[in-house]
């Protein structure tokens, strides 16, 4: 019975009753009725507006509850696997913003011996003379998915500086992958010659300003001419007079890290590969230079960067996590010329229309559809920024607390994301490495740490009440023990099918976390080759079509997480027993191909054009 129907008999009763009283009584039964009626009007009235907030979701389909989450089992090997890195941010004691952001990682099989190699970028001490002072490069050899062995001297990789970050591609087009380092002053562009490495970053004029602080770079056909242009992010206008005249203080600490927000941005560069071993520094006129209405600077203070195709017209797109001010998405226009599009297509701010503490980024097709997902992992107290979108509509919206990663995910400082599939049951699950800036944060503010958990969301798919779950790990799991994480890549390192990660911290011990799932999933690894200067097509993307209509997408592209690089393969899980329809390849120049759809599955396959 409606609620205004039941009232209704309510003041009959009540009038009938009042009619064997005096008129007096009747008055004051008569008023109290109305009043319970408003009430009972307000509350409908709220009821209503409550429940169409609740409403709020957009999905429809019935929910799965056979769905379990599984059990996350990596395994710590940095020691018996010979990992010795340690990461060294210089520190003395003055406090200085650089000292808090290093540590980017690469896999990538430096010798084509079909493992993956295993590369970490170190600061240095800010005196070059120090004793403790050493190459800021290391690389370690895999010796057959087992072990690693440090081979940096002898490869020619001594370099010093004070690095930060790296890039992984085959730019000469000669068949192995080349190496360029971002740095606090000039960056570095290392040239793989049969697996030893030469300097060549004068005469690639890639070397960028010695006043200039580089992070995340990235190698893409911007293009489409068949060779790999380069994208460097760059930070903010930084020296030593500043940081000290900047001063940032907290109270009860006295000097202390602290946000960019008092620094000033700088501009990104955009180099174009003109095919014979050389780059311009195309930025001035591609569109990359963001300014400040007001005052006419640079306002990017950029850590990571995503290359992808965002709008499916064949054509890379850049985005930018910027951290305190807005991200950017460069969008390709082509023949090197960009468009900044991030306010118009919702990535420019968080839910509640604020910039936040960008610092690494990565996507992925989370839900085995168009659906494409963009994590950006943020400060402390703001919970991850989670984009969804289609590449249809070209708009995206921050859906992190409707997909489950916002409330698990703010109290961390989450630096290096990565999509990626550690259970091989076909959905993209999401990691997160996690650590604050300030060592002393805790103790003024209770509920943070400066060593911190990892965290690993695991994706129900599409039919689960939220896509997205947190672990819960247990307090032996590797992934739940206190650091202070920063870069963050995976890999296949021995070769079983199952992605193993590298994460880096400050000032402390790398990790090499090998993943010991036993859910007897299926699983598929492609690489792609083609002739010219982009020999490992970065820019692909490779689709399987499965009978349940299901569409599994993945991209070519090493550039994600923060400072990092992973290996140019496309890796999928493919659950206990998968059928797949077909098999298509999207070549970066936009040519479709495809494949044998009976791939032996439970192997890499090279597919060549």
């Amino acid at each position: 019975m409606k609620q205004d129907e039941q009232l209704d008999i309510q003041d009959d009763e009540i009038i009938a009753k009042a009619f064997k009283g005096s008129i007096i009584v009747f008055v004051v039964i008569a008023f109290c009725a109305l009043i319970i009626w408003l009430f009972n009007r307000d509350s409908s009235e709220v009821n209503t507006v409550t429940n169409n907030i609740a409403v709020e979701t957009p999905k429809t389909v019935s929910i799965d509850t056979t769905r379990v989450p599984p059990t996350a089992t990596f395994e710590d090997i940095s020691d018996s696997a010979g990992i010795k890195f340690i990461h060294n941010n210089g520190a003395t004691g003055d406090k200085l913003l650089p000292e808090t952001m290093g540590g980017g990682v690469a896999f990538f099989d430096y010798n084509n011996d079909g493992f993956q190699d295993l590369l970490f970028i170190n600061s240095n001490d800010w005196n070059k003379d120090s004793d403790s002072s050493k190459s800021s490069i290391t690389l370690y050899k895999n010796q057959n998915g087992k072990h690693f062995v440090d081979v940096s001297n002898e490869l020619g990789l001594t370099q010093q500086f004070y690095g930060m970050g790296v890039a992984i591609a085959d730019y000469d087009g000669d068949g192995d992958g080349d190496i360029f380092i971002t740095a606090v002053g000039h960056n570095l562009l290392l040239r793989n010659d049969n697996s030893y490495f030469t300097d060549v970053t004068k005469s690639a004029a890639v070397e960028g300003g010695q006043n200039q602080w580089s992070t995340s770079a990235a190698f893409f056909d911007a293009d489409n001419d068949g060779d790999l242009d380069l994208f460097v992010a760059n930070y903010v206008d930084w020296n030593r007079d500043i940081d000290f005249e900047v001063d940032y203080q907290l109270t009860g600490i006295g000097r202390a890290y602290g946000p960019p927000t008092n620094f000033a941005g700088q501009f990104a560069r955009f180099y174009l590969n003109q095919g014979d071993g050389k780059f311009i520094d195309y930025s001035p006129q591609s569109g990359i230079q963001i300014t400040s209405p007001e005052l006419k600077k640079a306002i990017g203070k950029s850590l990571a960067i995503r290359p992808i195709d965002i709008n499916n017209d064949q054509l890379i797109d850049l985005v930018v996590a910027n951290d305190t001010v807005q991200n950017f998405v460069f969008e390709n226009k082509g023949n090197g010329q960009f468009s900044e599009e991030a306010e118009l297509m919702g990535l420019a701010f968080d839910r509640n229309g604020h910039a936040t503490g960008a610092m690494g980024i990565d996507a992925a097709w989370y839900l085995n559809d168009d659906t494409l997902g963009f994590a950006i992992g943020n400060f402390a107290n703001e919970m991850t920024s989670f984009y969804v979108g289609d590449t249809e509509s070209f708009y995206f919206s921050d859906q992190a607390i409707i997909d489950g990663i916002g409330p698990a995910s703010r109290k961390a400082l989450t630096f290096g994301v990565l999509f990626f599939d550690f259970d091989l049951d076909g959905y993209t699950d999401l990691f997160q490495a996690n650590g604050h800036v300030e060592s002393e944060i805790n103790r003024v503010q209770s509920s943070q740490q400066y060593k911190q958990a990892s965290q690993l969301f695991w994706n129900c798919g599409p039919t689960c009440n939220k896509p997205f779950i947190n672990l819960e790990l247990a307090a032996d799991n590797p992934l739940a023990n206190p650091m202070v994480g920063r870069g963050a890549s995976f890999a296949d390192i021995d070769n079983d099918g199952d992605l193993d990660l590298a994460i880096t911290q400050i000032a402390g011990p790398a990790r090499l976390l090998i993943n010991q799932q036993n859910s007897n999933h299926q699983w598929l690894q492609i690489k792609l080759s083609q002739a010219g200067l982009n020999r490992n097509a970065i820019g692909a993307k490779v689709t399987l079509s499965l009978s349940s209509g299901e569409v599994l997408t993945r991209d070519i592209m090493p550039s994600r997480s923060y400072l990092s690089q992973v290996p140019a393969i496309a890796y999928f899980g493919l659950g206990p027993s998968p059928k797949i329809d077909a098999i298509t390849i999207t070549w970066p120049d936009g040519v479709k191909q495809t494949i044998d759809n009976n791939l032996a599955l439970n192997k890499l396959h090279v597919i060549s054009r």
